[in-house]
């Protein structure tokens, strides 16, 4: 008997990944016949009410999802991986492009200036995953994080969001590595791709390389997370080294005299120009999916995080410097500011040195992209929110095999089609919404624990919140719209800082970190909600609609499958009893021990 229950378990894991039924994809009560499934759709007010005061815990997490991937991912980083996984997933070629933008059209040699901003506002963030990634390290990151103090329907709408950005951010990166192979080459990018007239403009120039570049990457990330942290070291070393080069070779052509008009478009411009490179920062969040796979969590993540966003903020400081001390900011080039810029001082040659140090960058941000996104998919399907095939962990290569293949093709379905122009238009605010929501969610975790917070506190939470969110977004409002008189700054941002003051002061704090926590709350995550907040204020409107649509398509598809999936398999857990009360929570049952409702 028990040969051939083992027999039948093999069997099962060999269906799994060699090949699918309906099973692997809808294994719930609610799937397994149209008359099941028409009577969960017309339960569907009652379970959506059911969900939404559903809140996971700790435990939870760590343990009973963690266990339904079958198998555990493989310990194997340190801090030291960590600190170039981080540097690797954040410094592409968007610095290259963005530096010039923001120094000719916005700041002028105090772009110094907006980078120190931007990286500072980024670094805010970065203290809210660390103290979250060492409480909860595992593969979910922010979903994981953002099941547990906000519930389960915020973490889908979130998470959902942001692998679509994954996913188009990877399309972009591939497209953009094909380019500056042609740079190296002397070809014009689209020499290397396949033009088909038939096809409508932007989608008409196939993109081979970008596909082959992706599925490398793919192979080696399926292989061994050791193995493609190695890798990721090398070459992120290597770009280092790189823009050291550029920097050396840079300042020996400086000429101070380019400083003289420091900030030509006053403090305006350098806040424009801030918001516009807060996005060479974006992607340690990333790091925060590895949480499984480091061995030891308070210790390593810290350092890797923390070390690895200064870096950053450093070497881009020395960059732009360089930039602006090598040429006057007028001159500037938006396209390829650096080439240009050693072309102007008569060092052609260093174009291919820049290129060289793009393509670097890109393989590294390419990398962590295809690892940070299979790792997030790979918790959703825990929750089976998405198909629970896609949570399974190789028993072999200890990685989320499935969900790293699965999100490889979608990266290569989009970067073979799509222009770099229409995937511009895509990107950005669905990263900083999740940003919002984790530094919000650090708050409620470090304020409101559920039986021990008092209603009165609990209430005087919730105002607080509403107003350091409405403050921030009239003050992001403002700027938007160009509004120049002074006090009305004074009136929005002074809301922010009394609500804060407020939060401070009048709220008792019901939690304090383990391990490693956030300095100055609640003015830190309060600080990065404003700050986050004021640059979605920045993004143009496509990006705006592009978000709209793509939560309409995630709330669809949750009224219709992940609301009912998730459903069952949380009363699956209380029916086979795993749980006792934590159980009940995963469920959304208010019980007299455990009761999480929204804050």
């Amino acid at each position: 008997m028990a040969d051939s229950n083992a027999l039948e378990q093999c069997n099962k894991t060999k269906r799994r990944f060699f090949g699918c039924s309906k099973d692997d994809f809808f294994p719930e009560e609610s799937f397994q016949s149209w008359k099941n499934y028409t009577k969960a759709l017309r339960e569907t007010k009652t379970r959506l009410k059911d969900r939404l005061l559903a809140r996971s815990f700790d435990n939870l997490e760590l343990q009973e999802v963690r266990a339904r991937s079958q198998n555990e991912m493989k310990r194997t980083l340190n801090w030291f991986d960590l600190i170039w996984f981080g540097v690797g997933g954040v410094m592409g070629a968007g610095v290259f492009v963005l530096t010039g933008q923001a120094t000719k059209d916005d700041a002028g040699p105090a772009v110094l200036i907006s980078f120190l901003i931007s990286g500072f506002a980024a670094l805010l963030s970065v203290l809210s995953y660390v103290e979250f990634s060492i409480e909860l390290p595992v593969a979910g990151g922010s979903f994981a994080y953002l099941r547990v103090e906000l519930g389960d329907f915020i973490a889908f709408i979130a998470a959902g969001n942001i692998l679509f950005e994954y996913i188009v951010a990877g399309a972009s990166v591939a497209r953009s590595w094909t380019s500056y192979f042609a740079t190296l080459c002397n070809h014009n990018p689209n020499d290397f791709r396949i033009n088909v007239s038939s096809l409508g403009e932007g989608y008409n120039h196939l993109d081979p390389i970008a596909v082959a570049i992706s599925l490398i990457i793919c192979v080696g990330a399926v292989l061994s997370i050791k193995g493609s942290s190695r890798v990721n070291s090398f070459l992120t070393i290597a770009h280092i080294v790189v823009m050291a080069f550029i920097i050396v070779a840079g300042l020996t052509k400086a000429n101070p005299t380019n400083y003289k008009a420091f900030a030509p478009f006053g403090v305006h411009g350098i806040v424009t120009a801030s918001a516009t490179l807060f996005f060479a920062f974006v992607g340690f969040d990333g790091v925060a999916t590895l949480g499984e796979e480091i061995r030891n969590p308070g210790k390593d993540i810290p350092i890797g995080l923390i070390g690895s966003m200064l870096i950053v903020i450093t070497t881009y400081c020395l960059l732009a410097v360089t930039l602006c001390l090598m040429q006057p900011y007028s001159q500037v080039d938006i396209d390829a500011p650096f080439t240009i810029a050693f072309q102007a001082v008569g060092m052609k040659w260093a174009k291919y040195i820049v290129a060289i140090g793009a393509l670097k960058g890109m393989t590294t941000v390419l990398l962590a992209n295809i690892i940070g996104q299979a790792r997030y998919f790979t918790h959703i399907a825990r929750t089976h929110m998405a198909p629970p095939i896609l949570s399974i962990i190789s028993p072999k290569t200890g990685t989320p095999v499935n969900a790293t293949v699965v999100m490889t093709i979608a990266n290569c379905i989009v970067a073979l089609f799509t222009s770099l122009d229409v995937l511009a238009n895509l990107l950005s605010i669905s990263t900083l919404f999740l940003f919002t929501l984790v530094s919000l969610a650090l708050i409620v975790r470090r304020y409101y624990v559920s039986g021990e917070t008092s209603n009165l506190d609990r209430n005087k939470l919730i105002v607080f919140l509403l107003l350091i969110i409405f403050s921030s977004i009239a003050t992001s409002l403002c700027w938007a719209l160009n509004v120049n008189h002074w006090f009305v700054y004074l009136i929005t941002m002074g809301i922010w800082f009394l609500a804060t003051l407020g939060l401070n002061l009048m709220v008792k704090q019901a939690r304090k970190p383990k391990v490693w926590g956030v300095p100055l709350v609640p003015w830190v995550p309060s600080a990065s909600v404003a700050i986050n907040v004021f640059v979605i204020g920045s993004i143009d409107g496509p990006s705006f609609i592009r978000f709209s649509v793509w939560t309409v398509v995630l709330l669809v598809y949750y009224l219709l499958v992940g609301l009912h999936a998730s459903y069952d398999a949380a009363k699956e857990f209380e029916a086979k009893g795993e749980g006792s009360s934590q159980a009940n929570i995963e469920a959304g049952i208010v019980t007299n021990n455990a009761v999480r409702t929204t804050v």
